[in-house]
């Protein structure tokens, strides 16, 4: 997969930009994914990451909001993260630790395969 992107140092304006103690706006990185055929942008991202960071860095990082997306997703349909209904922070944090290793072994079991798999 490949696509364009744009890529500029901007100073966030808004409700809150949060300054820093001195008062100053520090620059953000504003990322645009502009496919082909598109008269426009239509992804864009928002980063506080150094100015210093390769390109491929920031691509790679903003991106990466969909795996862990994925991953919530799983977490919620398949492992039962959702289905909690105890009323005790014990009990609640035992739930989410044991989702969170099923979770784990599902990962590793799919990283690393045993029996090859049909082509």
């Amino acid at each position: 997969m490949s696509a364009r992107f744009v890529f500029l140092r901007v100073r966030l304006a808004g409700r809150r930009p949060n300054p820093a103690p001195d008062g100053v706006i520090a620059p953000r990185w504003l990322i645009a994914q502009w496919p082909e055929g598109e008269n426009e942008p239509v992804k864009y991202w928002m980063s506080s990451l150094p100015a210093d960071i390769p390109a491929r860095d920031l691509i790679r990082l903003a991106k990466l909001r969909w795996r862990i997306e994925h991953d919530y997703r799983e977490l919620k349909t398949t492992l039962g993260l959702d289905h909690f209904e105890g009323r005790s922070f014990t009990g609640w944090h035992r739930h989410v630790t044991l989702v969170t290793a099923a979770h784990l072994f599902l990962t590793e079991q799919r990283s690393c395969p045993k029996v090859p798999a049909r082509a």
